[in-house]
């Protein structure tokens, strides 16, 4: 994966397998979240970081040249869900009774995934 400068991954997770990354080259922080609250990390090229199955987490590139990260999952099949992509599939009720969004700020949501965020 590719992230150009001030860019991030969109939030995601991955429900049936935890992440493993290797930072090749640029600088990062990633902030995953989990039930005991979330956890924020900054990585740099040769660093390692880990995502369990489940966790929510995103990337953004901190610096100023491109992030290259390398992600491996123990599965023999690969399975995400984009925050955005599962807010534009509940219905728009649930997401306005618990998140507060109005219909305009829904419309603003794109309905396809995206992956890589631009700044």
């Amino acid at each position: 994966m590719k992230i150009k400068p001030g860019g991030m991954r969109e939030l995601h997770w991955h429900p049936n397998a935890s992440e493993w990354q290797y930072y090749l080259a640029g600088k990062a922080r990633m902030t995953v979240f989990t039930n005991e609250g979330a956890h924020t990390m900054d990585f740099n090229a040769n660093d390692v970081g880990f995502v369990p199955r489940v966790a929510g987490h995103y990337i953004e590139n901190t610096g100023d040249t491109d992030l290259v990260v390398l992600e491996t999952f123990a599965t023999g099949e690969f399975q995400e869900i984009s925050l955005n992509n599962w807010i534009r599939r509940v219905p728009p009720e649930a997401v306005t009774a618990h998140l507060g969004l109005d219909a305009n700020s829904l419309r603003k949501i794109p309905e396809e995934v995206l992956d890589i965020l631009p700044r």
